[in-house]
């Protein structure tokens, strides 16, 4: 499946690229404040999709880098926090694992991403934000194309074509 998504400046713009691919016989969606929304047209937020993973790496990292710093604490014998004693010095290196856990669950759960932010998704939705319209269509490639020749007439602020991967 292709996906050819246009940003057109307002509603008219957006209504008017709708009625000339229909024309064509070119089935099409507008987003946009009175049409469908991002969440509705299935628009992945990257911002939700990276907390939801970060949740879900520390649920085992953090466990892990517990029992992981106790276990480093109990093999090298180190005495760091001499006022902890020996059990504390152990707790106190499990609690450092179980931090580096956490640390490792926000970058390979997505969590620089959530920072840096990465997707196309992000500049559609903000352009949805600041009142633009898209235009998008689904079909083959030769079906985005075609519809790639009509859109351009209404002079989008950007078009661009994406092909969906093979599953």
């Amino acid at each position: 499946m292709n996906y050819l998504i246009a940003v057109l400046a307002d509603r008219i713009q957006a209504e008017a690229a709708y009625l000339a691919l229909e024309k064509e016989a070119i089935k099409s969606t507008i987003l946009g404040k009175g049409y469908k929304t991002a969440d509705e047209f299935g628009l992945i937020d990257p911002n939700e999709q990276a907390k939801k993973q970060t949740q879900f790496m520390a649920i085992w990292l953090v466990p892990f880098g517990f029992f992981a710093g106790i276990t480093f604490s109990l093999l090298t014998g180190l005495d760091t926090f001499a006022w902890a004693g020996e059990i504390g010095n152990h707790i106190i290196g499990g609690l450092l694992g179980a931090v580096a856990g956490a640390m490792g669950s926000a970058f390979a759960g997505g969590g620089v991403g959530l920072l840096v932010g990465s997707s196309d998704a992000l500049p559609y939705r903000n352009r949805l934000n600041a009142g633009k319209y898209l235009v998008v269509v689904q079909g083959s490639e030769i079906l985005t194309r075609q519809a790639t020749r009509v859109l351009r007439q209404f002079e989008p602020e950007n078009i661009q074509g994406y092909a969906a991967p093979r599953e």
